[in-house]
C-alpha cells in the first residue's frame, strides 16, 4: 500500500521483523493489573520439617497366634496446610507397644526406620507392599475373616495400609459393577449347590467352624487378596471376595 509523505524526510531506520516481535506492547496500567495475585504457601513434607507439639493419630490392635500378647500399633500424622484447600494428613511417626519383650530389638528398629521414611516425605506408600511381602519361615496364620498373613511384619504393613487408606494416601480400586454382579451370582450358585447336597455330621461341623469367615466352607486361599474365599465353580477357581478367576 502506497503512503504519501507530506513532510521533509530528516532520517530513517530499517525495522526488521524480529524488532517488531521484541517491541513491548504498551497497555494502560490499572491498579488491579499492577497487583500480583496472592499465592498460597503450600507446605510439603520434608526431612527438615519440625515436629509439632501435638500430632493426631490412631492406634490399632494386632492379635497374632505367633505372639502371646497383642501388639498395639500407633501411627501419628502431621497436618499440613491446616485450614486451607491444600490441607493434608501425612504419617509422621509410628510406635509399636506390647507386653512381649522377646522381639523388642527388631520392633524398635522397624519403628525408627519406618518413622524416618515417613519424615523424609514423598511417596511413602511403597512401605506397605514391602512389608506385606515379608514371609515368616515358620509359616503364617489366618486372621479373622479368613485373611492370610504370611508374617507379623506383613500384618503391621496391613495396618499401615489401613491407616493410609483412612487418611487418603491410598485409594482402593473399586470393583466394577459387572464384576460385583458376577461375584454375587457365583456366590449364590455355590451356596445353592452346597445346600442341595446331603449334609453329614462332619460337613455340618465343618460348616459351623467356618461360618465366621463369611465365605462358604471348603473355600481356599486366593492368591490375589489373601482371603480364604476361592471356590471351584464350573471347573474354574473363582474368588468370592475380589472376583479373581484363574480362567480370566
Amino acid at each position: 500500500m502506497a503512503i504519501k509523505i507530506e513532510k521533509k524526510i530528516k532520517g530513517y531506520n530499517v525495522v526488521k521483523p524480529e524488532d517488531k516481535a521484541a517491541a513491548p506492547v504498551a497497555t494502560p496500567a490499572t491498579p488491579a493489573a499492577s497487583k500480583e495475585a496472592p499465592k498460597a504457601e503450600v507446605i510439603q513434607m520434608h526431612e527438615s520439617l519440625e515436629r509439632p507439639e501435638t500430632l493426631v493419630g490412631s492406634t490399632y490392635k494386632i492379635k497374632s497366634p505367633l505372639f502371646e500378647h497383642a501388639l498395639y500399633v500407633t501411627v501419628n500424622d502431621i497436618v499440613l496446610n491446616a485450614g486451607t484447600q491444600y490441607e493434608q494428613r501425612r504419617p509422621f511417626e509410628i510406635f509399636i507397644n506390647s507386653k512381649n519383650m522377646d522381639h523388642f530389638q527388631w520392633i524398635v528398629a522397624l519403628t525408627r526406620i519406618t518413622s524416618a521414611v515417613f519424615r523424609k516425605g514423598g511417596d511413602v506408600t511403597f512401605l506397605v507392599e514391602e512389608m506385606k511381602a515379608v514371609f515368616d519361615p515358620r509359616g503364617g496364620y489366618f486372621k479373622a475373616g479368613g485373611v492370610y498373613m504370611p508374617s507379623i511384619v506383613a500384618e503391621i504393613g496391613t495396618v499401615i495400609e489401613q491407616h493410609m487408606k483412612m487418611i487418603g494416601l491410598i485409594h482402593d480400586p473399586e470393583m466394577d459393577e459387572s464384576t460385583r454382579k458376577l461375584v454375587a451370582e457365583k456366590r449364590a450358585a455355590y451356596e445353592a449347590l452346597a445346600a442341595g447336597k446331603k449334609a453329614t455330621p462332619a460337613a455340618e461341623a465343618s460348616t459351623e467352624s467356618t461360618t465366621a469367615t463369611g465365605f462358604p466352607p471348603g473355600a481356599t486361599l486366593c492368591a490375589k487378596c489373601n482371603t480364604q474365599a476361592l471356590v471351584l465353580m464350573d471347573g474354574c477357581q473363582t474368588c468370592l471376595n475380589c472376583g479373581y478367576s484363574k480362567c480370566g
